[in-house]
């Protein structure tokens, strides 16, 4: 059955020159927004008209306060009061997740938990937006295990529904922006990535020990190399600088109030015995912090060293080694340094310690957000950075016409203040303030049709003006090795046609599409512009059915990989763009493991049939068109069918055949709606035992309402090591009326 559909996949229309005959069905219409209040829309606003801000307001419990009129406020633009002009409350996330209801239990077979279903996030149904950056280049190799732990929880624990997130390295590249998600495994791929960086500027742990001084240094030379050190972390701050701009650009063309949490061991504003690294990393904050105030971009930071002690420690050495006589290196070698010298040398660990935390306060308080710090807790400190975000008001008020006066050549930086009115004691956080330059200003010049194609496929969200469905699969085989097939279904309906010579209908579309890797680096891209001149009768049958765009890229190493593709009608410059996350085994390691799972549907003639039924593969009627493996949309009724790889399959020394079984089973909004039997495989007539086509069916009963499933098989291997027994691929198909 596995080889018709290969057959199936590998005669659809290479590179769009003809048209597959698929119906589909009349895709629905884009989900409708709640309506948003006008002031809402942008968040933050500084225009020449208004200037408008976020701020989260607290009582002297920690308790958010909610129901403040805009009469119980006043706002300060430097120092001089302003007439509030618009006052909303927002509320941007959702109540925090029950941590005591768990999972559906899986199956006690084989110990494998059931998929998680990605959902497409849109626009309108994002609650929270939330970037994580981890500052490999600030981390030291202490804090990187117990970052990944916490990072672990926040996936597996603390996401909510709505949520779109993306985990990024500051040293992770130029694609960091290709990873803002909501499927947890993209996540967890993410967190694999999240190692020790040897280049960066952070030490193996919090503090570099007390060391007795290198009599084989001069001073002038151990000045010199003390110099360098310090630019270098100057150089690795400002980039880390430069990493979190990058982040806030892309976010800003997101809707709502979005976060950053920087996650680091200390961002030094300055080096003692340099003025000028002040003026660079300054430089670098205020820039960023205004970026991030016009985008709507509340930044917090969280101290990854946790609770940590700045005292003596058993790594430092207290000897001196320096002869006698010699002017500032200390007394004689093998002495003991004195009280006063340990404080002094305490003293300076306590500044710098404090220091490198002035940074991550900078960011946090310039942009209304929280610095944590000095916690072990950091899934706590997550927690409460999630839980911060669940409501914010927002105020404006108009401007006077001195606030974007230009003098001296430069444009001045307005400090913002709010006060509350109401009797009480009230904690704030807000914006601190902006340079008086105007949003109109600032606003980016027109986007060319190639620029607009780029932003459609670095978008998190799907664009939906042209109705796109993306399935990627992973194969090998031997002579090509490692591949990815990806079929890319188009509502022509949503393209537009022109009539052409010979009775012709002509379309003219742009395709770009790119593949990612998990440290968000590009690895493959093709663009190219396409016309399709059709017939009557083809031109018909592509309104009616749709097209099927075939792309195959091979893949040199194993990983996970996020394939992007967006879509442009040249006329009318409409959008499409969908995305897929695969991951890729190493089949080097001799580890069992499976292809991509190719999942379509047949009618079924005769009687009544329940969803229990885990059918052999037969002779069944042809594959309906919209239950194609493009598309998988099935009703009740039918007989689905699936096939795919196994990989690296154990033989039993004595009769040179595998031991397999398969389980099959289907999910719905994370439940588990049904459960096959364990069964045998029969590896009776495969040609390639490294490569074994394995193929099922399950006839689909009445009482599986319409709807998004998934389906999941797992094959175990009673030969391989425990530890690598078992593996699992998914497919999602939908169940309509």
């Amino acid at each position: 059955m596995f080889k018709r559909y290969l057959l199936a996949v590998s005669l659809i229309t290479q590179m769009i020159c003809g048209v597959v005959a698929q119906q589909t069905s009349t895709p629905p219409p884009p989900p409708q927004q709640q309506p948003q209040k006008p002031d809402d829309a942008d968040v933050v606003k500084i225009t020449t008209n208004l200037v408008q801000v976020d701020a989260v307001v607290f009582d002297k419990n920690g308790k958010p306060v909610t129901d403040l009129t805009a009469d119980e406020v006043q706002v300060f633009e430097d120092g001089k009061p302003q007439k509030v002009t618009h006052f909303i409350y927002s509320t941007s996330g959702t109540a925090p997740v029950n941590r005591s209801i768990k999972a559906t239990a899986p199956a006690k077979t084989n110990e494998v938990a059931p998929p998680a279903a990605p959902e497409t996030p849109k626009p309108g149904n994002v609650h929270r937006t939330i970037a994580i950056v981890v500052d490999d280049l600030g981390l030291s190799f202490e804090s990187i295990s117990i970052l990944r732990r916490a990072l672990k929880t926040f996936v597996d624990e603390q996401i909510q529904p709505g949520d779109l997130v993306a985990i990024i390295r500051t040293a992770g590249g130029a694609g960091v922006l290709q990873q803002f998600t909501s499927d947890k495994r993209q996540l967890h791929a993410a967190i694999e990535r999240v190692k020790y960086n040897l280049m960066g500027r952070a030490d193996v742990s919090a503090f570099s020990a007390v060391r007795p001084p290198d009599l084989k240094i001069p001073d002038e030379q151990a000045s010199r190399v003390q110099t360098a050190e310090n630019f270098r972390e100057e150089v690795f701050s400002v980039g880390t600088l430069g990493t979190l701009r990058y982040v806030v650009h892309g976010l800003r063309e997101m809707p709502g109030r979005k976060s950053v949490l920087l996650l680091s061991d200390g961002l030094k504003i300055f080096n003692p015995g340099d003025p000028n690294s002040t003026d660079r990393v300054q430089t670098a904050l205020e820039s960023l912090t205004d970026f991030a105030n016009r985008a709507s971009v509340v930044i917090y930071t969280m101290d990854a060293r946790g609770e940590t002690p700045i005292g003596l420690q058993a790594q430092d050495n207290m000897q001196m080694s320096a002869p006698v006589g010699r002017p500032g290196r200390g007394g004689p070698i093998g002495v003991t340094r004195s009280v006063r010298e340990v404080d002094q040398l305490m003293t300076i660990r306590r500044n710098s310690f404090y220091e490198s935390q002035n940074g991550l306060n900078y960011l946090a308080q310039q942009t209304g957000g929280l610095a944590i710090r000095n916690t072990n807790d950091l899934s706590g400190g997550i927690q409460r950075v999630l839980e911060d975000q669940r409501g914010y008001y927002l105020i404006g008020y108009r401007p006077e016409e001195s606030t974007f006066d230009e003098k001296s050549g430069r444009r001045k930086f307005h400090h913002l203040s709010l006060k509350v009115t109401r009797p009480g004691k009230y904690n704030v956080r807000m914006r601190n303030g902006f340079f008086g330059i105007s949003d109109e200003e600032a606003r980016p010049a027109e986007r060319t049709a190639a620029q607009r194609l780029v932003d459609s496929i670095s978008s998190p969200f799907g664009s939906s003006d042209v109705h796109l469905q993306l399935t990627s699969l992973f194969a090998n085989d031997a002579t090509n090795g490692s591949f990815m097939r990806s079929l890319l279904h188009i509502d022509m309906r949503d393209l537009t046609f022109k009539d052409g010579p010979n009775g012709t209908h002509e379309c003219v579309f742009d395709v770009l599409a790119m593949t990612f890797g998990d440290n968000g680096v590009q690895v493959d891209y093709t663009g190219q512009t396409f016309t399709l001149a059709l017939p009557d009768a083809e031109y018909e049958r592509a309104r009616r059915q749709g097209l099927v765009y075939n792309i195959t890229v091979p893949v040199k190493k194993p990983g996970a990989y996020q394939f992007r593709l967006a879509l442009r009608d040249t006329v009318t410059d409409r959008l499409g763009s969908v995305n897929q996350f695969i991951e890729v085994p190493d089949l080097g390691s001799k580890r069992l493991a499976l292809s991509g799972v190719v999942l379509s549907g047949k009618s079924i003639t005769g009687g009544a049939v329940n969803s229990n039924s885990h059918a052999p593969a037969g002779n069944a009627p042809p594959i309906d068109p919209e239950a194609s493996p493009a598309l998988r949309h099935l009703r009740q009724l039918m007989r689905l069918e699936y096939g795919l790889l196994v990989y690296n399959a154990s033989l039993d020394k004595a009769s040179g055949k595998p031991t397999l079984t398969t389980q099959i089973r289907l999910f719905r909004e994370g439940k588990q709606v049904f459960a096959g039997s364990e069964l045998p495989f029969d590896p009776t007539g495969q040609t390639d035992l490294g490569r074994l086509v394995v193929g099922g069916a399950l006839d689909l009963g009445t009482d599986l309402a319409p709807g998004e499933y998934i389906f999941q098989i797992i094959v175990s291997d009673a030969l391989a090591d425990k530890k690598y027994r078992v593996a699992t691929q998914w497919m999602d198909f939908e169940i309509i009326k």
